[in-house]
């Protein structure tokens, strides 16, 4: 009998590749949008619902997403069970501060979207003396 592993090999195929298009296992791909006044993340989050996500600004400068998700148990016997468990997370920092209290997410067909308004600073500027 061979000690091979196909489904393992399957699995670190999945990380070869996730590694050389830049999304690795058990993120979040995710889209930023500069839309001038905001930045629109969209995120891809297929077969999650709403109460599985959350979102998260810290600091102004960077954005959290969070999901798990867990199947209903029932009574019986599985022979094969791999949707127990999900769970995916990805940190992003955003290239300008945003006004945290203004954001806002929707989901919509697997596809959480967050627009992050950007903060306007209309004062004067501060004079940096050069010595």
């Amino acid at each position: 009998m061979s000690d091979r592993d196909p489904l393992g090999e399957i699995e670190r195929a999945f990380d070869v590749l996730g590694d050389q298009f830049g999304v690795a296992t058990g993120t979040v791909p995710t889209d930023i949008l500069d839309d001038g006044d905001s930045f629109v993340v969209r995120a891809d989050l297929p077969g999650f619902d709403t109460d599985d996500i959350d979102v998260e600004v810290t600091e102004g400068r960077s954005l959290t997403i969070r999901a798990d998700h867990t199947e209903d148990t029932t009574d019986g016997r599985y022979v094969q069970r791999e949707r127990r468990q999900q769970s995916l997370s990805r940190t992003v920092r955003l290239p300008d501060t945003v006004a945290e209290s203004d954001t806002t997410a929707t989901y919509e067909n697997g596809v959480l979207t967050v627009t992050l308004p950007t903060v306007t600073d209309e004062g004067d500027g501060t004079s940096i003396p050069v010595n």
